[in-house]
């Protein structure tokens, strides 16, 4: 039965490298792993099985939260956001060494608290940021480097898209998710801006020295603020109890609505459809792809493929620290080419049980596993965010791999202390009174 496993674990990799789309590879090999169970047993092909795997798949309530929070991100963004954050970010770090890219980072620390998605990031703070810098006298690979390297900071603070998929994954509370990618988030925004003050020493960057009047200091401070009240209703409601992750989703639709029709008023009533539409075309195929990891990941459980999986590692060692650096090398590699949310549904099921046999919280290894998908979105050659930054920066993606490699060493140096150091996740969860087991 090994040698079938992984035989379809390899057959999936090679059709995505390939180009076949995800959801195909996924649901092809997950019906040749009915088909190998049903020859294996002698019994008939368990056809119900798919519909079931799908509706499961994408029918949890929790799911729900990610289509809420890619609306009110689509809201908050076609309402400029993007340039009030970066203005606000300015505002509060401007007089800086390097303070453009500086402000480049924590703008999308703020961009990713509101979106939770690193493509997304790289894309709007990209478009924008990235001529800016160049304009400035930042070297484009350089520029190119900070927006894909501090795109990554999304996914982990929350709301994180890839924290609700994983918390569905292994059954976990999404706030404590949540909860537990806070300190790591601001840690990673933290390090890639020690980065690049020590790389301004050798590049000089130039100190973006705006003047602004008292009131237009009030102006940009508001600008930035109100759309910031989104992911504190966020947390805060989590936080507090008042509300469910799928809750405070919605809430937060309902308040982007608001901000962009009536206070900013950069929304009309007849842009909603529109909206609708992009979240839709967002949603439905990140959706689709866990609907079809679902399919892939009850045919490779049927076929045992967890208990494989939990003796082979436990027979290779049965030291967490070895454990968790082999799963942190597995991720990065597979955050390169596959959709984190479509990793996550394989991966955590297999995976988070020997985490849990060995002792490590499953909170801490859901971060973990966040964060190194997250990085996979910037690592060499096949990095989404990597080619995202490139294409706008008009320059190779090689070029843009000599920009990203100082960004992405610091990344790893940050996993390595989220990942050897578990209160750096588990000390927020469990002071508001989440199990973390």
């Amino acid at each position: 039965m090994g040698e079938v496993i992984a035989l379809l674990v390899i057959l999936t990799f090679i059709f995505i490298i390939a180009g076949i789309p995800i959801y195909i590879s996924l649901m092809f090999t997950g019906l040749l792993s009915l088909v190998a169970l049903a020859s294996s047993t002698a019994t008939p092909l368990a056809t119900l099985v798919i519909p079931q795997s799908i509706f499961n798949g994408i029918g949890s309530l929790p799911l729900l939260a990610i289509p809420f929070f890619m609306l009110a991100g689509e809201i908050m963004n076609r309402g400029k956001i993007t340039e009030k954050l970066i203005r606000f970010a300015m505002l509060l770090i401007g007089r800086l060494p390097a303070s453009l890219g500086l402000s480049s980072i924590v703008a999308s620390m703020f961009f990713g608290g509101i979106t939770g998605s690193a493509q997304a990031s790289t894309s709007c703070m990209g478009g924008i940021l990235i001529p800016a810098m160049k304009e400035e006298g930042y070297p484009t690979k350089e520029a190119v480097g900070i927006i894909a390297a501090a795109s990554t900071c999304g996914p982990i603070i929350p709301p994180s898209i890839i924290m609700v998929v994983f918390a569905t994954a292994v059954g976990c509370s999404v706030g404590a998710m949540f909860m537990g990618g806070l300190i790591p988030g601001i840690l990673v925004g933290l390090i890639l801006m020690i980065v690049l003050l020590v790389r301004n020493h050798m590049y000089h960057f130039p100190k973006h020295d705006e003047r602004l009047s008292r009131n237009e200091v009030v102006k940009v401070a508001l600008d930035g603020i109100i759309p910031l009240g989104m992911p504190v209703i966020i947390v805060g409601g989590i936080m507090g109890g008042v509300c469910t992750p799928t809750e405070a989703g919605a809430i937060a639709v309902v308040y982007s609505l608001l901000v962009s029709l009536f206070v900013s008023r950069t929304l009309r009533l007849r842009d909603i459809w529109s909206l609708l539409l992009a979240t839709v075309n967002s949603a439905a195929p990140l959706l689709l792809i866990i609907a079809c990891a679902r399919i892939f990941s009850y045919g490779l459980t049927a076929l045992q493929m967890p208990v494989i999986v939990n003796d082979l590692i436990l027979s290779l060692t049965s030291n967490k620290y070895v454990f968790l650096m082999l799963v942190n090398i597995l991720l990065l590699i597979m955050g390169m080419f596959m959709d984190g949310g479509a990793s996550v549904i394989i991966l955590a099921p297999i995976l988070a049980p020997v985490a849990a046999a060995l002792g490590i919280s499953t909170i801490h290894f859901g971060v973990i596993m966040a964060l190194n998908l997250t990085i996979g979105n910037i690592t060499p050659p096949l990095g989404y965010c990597l080619f995202i930054g490139s294409r706008i920066g008009d320059i190779t993606v090689e070029e843009g791999i000599k920009g990203i490699i100082p960004y992405l060493i610091a990344e790893i140096a940050a996993l390595l202390l989220i990942t050897y150091i578990p209160s750096l996740v588990t000390y927020v969860p469990v002071m508001l009174g989440y199990s973390v087991v």
